[in-house]
């Protein structure tokens, strides 16, 4: 169980960069719409670290480090 939350802490924070990296270049953008959809990905971001972040736990529960 500790192998398969180690690959889904590894995937969450891949999908935190991925998420980050797509907020940045969003910045860059000047059209009409970019307001709204750097909102959405704040959102997402927010979401996803969350995820990372339970995963985080349920991993040092099932390491045992939490007692």
């Amino acid at each position: 169980m500790g192998v398969w939350l180690s690959y889904g802490v590894y995937i969450a924070i891949g999908a935190v960069f991925v998420v980050l990296a797509f907020g940045i270049v969003n910045l860059v953008r000047t059209d009409g719409q970019a307001r709204s959809r750097s909102n959405k990905l704040m959102r997402l971001r927010v979401l996803v670290q969350f995820i990372a972040i339970i995963l985080l736990v349920a991993l040092g529960a099932a390491a045992g480090a939490l007692r």
